[in-house]
C-alpha cells in the first residue's frame, strides 16, 4: 500500500515558487533575523499541499504516515542568503533558531490533524543546487542532531522521530559514520534515509546499525520518458534496498504534467501524467510496477528470502494476516516459465517478455 509519504518543509524543486515558512515580511533588500520564529507561518502550504494531504488521508481512511524534510532553511539563516546554494550559518543562535523552525512546523501540522511521524534533517546535504538546497557535512549533521534538534524536540515534548537523511552519496565514512560512531548522536536517531547514490552505503549501514531502521526516501526519477526499461531499473532498486533491510520505498513523483518538466528544467518520470489543456491522464509503466507491489503488500509485511534461479528477479513478502506475495520481473525479451512455491501451493507461471507478475496465496 502507498501509505508512507514524504512532504517538503518549505519549497522543493518542483514548487511553483521558492519559499520557506519564515520569510514573511522579508525582502532581498531588508533581510533581518527572526530567532524566535515570530513570523513563522505555513500559510503557503494551504494553497495546494495541505488540501492534497487531507484528501489523501481521507481516501486512505486515515491510515497514512507522513515524514518530512527541508530542501532549504529560511534564507536569512544561510550564507549566501538565498534558497538555492549556500549553507546554514554555523553559529549557535542560527542553529537553535533552525531547530525551533522544525518544532514550529511539526506543531502547525499537528494542529491540522496531520501529524508528522519523522523528519530527515536535509534533502541531499551534499548537493549545491540551483533549486532550493543547503550544503552540510556529516559532522555538521551529527552536531545539529545531537546538540540542537534533539534537545529542541525534548523541550517541546515532541514524539517525532529524527532520521539521518536524506543521504544521496555513497560514502559511508563521510555521511554515516560521524553520527553512528558518536554514542550521543546515534541515540537520537530512529533511522537513516537514502536516495540516489546513497544506495551504495546501505549495505554497510545495515551491518553497522542493525537496530536502526533504513528507508529509501526518493526513487530515482528518470528523464521524463517513462519507459518500461526504467520501470525494470526501479524494480532492481527496490530489490537492492529491501534486500539490505529497508522497510519503506518512496516513489517520486506521483503526478506530473505531460513531459514532467520541473520549474528549473529537469524532465522526470511519474506514475501518471496529466495534460493540463485536455485533462487527459496517462498511466505510466512505473505505475504498474508499483501496483504489483503496493497492490498486494500491506503495511507491516515482512520481506521473505527467495531461493532458486529466479531469486535475483523476485521480491517476496508475508503480510501480517499470513498472506504471501511474490512479485517477479522478467527482464528478458522472451517468455520464461517458472515454478513458484509458496506455503501450501506450487504455481507454474509463464512470465511474458519484459513483464512483472504477482503471485500470492489467497
Amino acid at each position: 500500500a502507498l501509505s508512507y509519504n514524504r512532504i517538503p518543509i518549505g519549497a522543493n524543486d518542483y514548487a511553483e515558487s521558492w519559499y520557506s515558512h519564515d520569510e514573511i515580511g522579508l525582502s532581498d533588500n531588508d533581510l533581518r533575523e527572526d530567532f524566535r520564529m515570530e513570523q513563522f507561518s505555513i500559510h503557503r502550504d494551504h494553497r495546494n499541499l495541505i488540501p492534497f494531504l487531507k484528501a489523501a488521508v481521507s481516501i486512505r481512511g486515515g491510515s497514512m504516515s507522513l515524514f518530512a524534510s527541508p530542501w532549504s532553511p529560511p534564507t536569512w539563516m544561510k550564507f549566501p542568503a538565498a534558497h538555492n546554494y549556500g549553507r546554514l550559518i554555523w553559529e549557535p543562535a542560527y542553529r537553535k533558531a533552525y531547530a525551533l523552525y522544525f518544532v514550529k512546523f511539526l506543531r502547525a501540522y499537528e494542529e491540522l490533524g496531520l501529524p508528522i511521524e519523522a523528519v530527515h534533517v536535509q534533502n541531499e546535504p551534499d548537493s549545491d543546487q540551483k533549486f532550493p538546497s543547503c550544503m552540510w557535512t556529516g559532522e555538521r549533521l551529527r552536531d545539529f542532531i545531537r546538540d540542537d534538534l534533539a534537545p529542541a524536540f525534548r523541550d517541546a515534548a515532541l514524539n517525532t522521530q529524527i532520521w539521518l537523511g536524506t543521504i544521496e552519496r555513497g560514502s559511508f565514512n563521510d555521511w554515516i559514520a560521524p553520527t553512528l560512531y558518536d554514542a550521543q548522536a546515534r541515540a537520537q536517531i530512529t533511522g537513516l534515509g537514502f536516495q540516489w547514490a546513497g544506495k551504495h552505503a546501505v549495505q554497510r549501514t545495515r551491518k553497522a546499525a542493525p537496530e536502526l531502521a533504513i528507508i529509501q526516501t526518493e526513487n530515482e526519477c528518470g528523464d521524463g520518458e517513462n519507459t518500461w526499461e526504467h520501470a525494470h531499473y526501479v524494480f532492481d532498486l527496490m530489490q537492492h534496498y529491501l534486500a539490505n533491510g529497508a522497510s519503506a520505498y518512496v516513489y517520486w513523483n506521483m503526478v506530473l504534467e505531460t513531459g514532467g518538466r520541473s520549474t528549473w528544467g529537469w524532465s522526470q518520470n511519474s506514475l501518471f501524467c496529466v495534460d493540463p489543456l485536455s485533462g487527459r491522464v496517462t498511466t505510466n509503466p512505473e505505475y504498474w510496477l508499483m501496483r504489483h507491489v503496493a497492490g498486494s503488500v500491506r503495511p507491516g509485511a515482512q520481506v521473505v528470502a527467495v531461493e532458486g534461479r529466479w531469486a535475483a528477479n523476485a521480491l517476496a513478502f508475508r503480510n501480517a494476516d499470513g498472506r504471501e506475495v511474490i512479485v517477479v520481473q522478467n527482464p528478458l525479451l522472451e517468455s520464461q516459465k517458472i515454478v513458484a512455491q509458496l506455503t501450501g501451493i506450487v504455481a507454474n507461471v509463464t512470465l511474458p517478455p519484459r513483464s512483472f507478475v504477482t503471485i500470492s496465496t489467497t
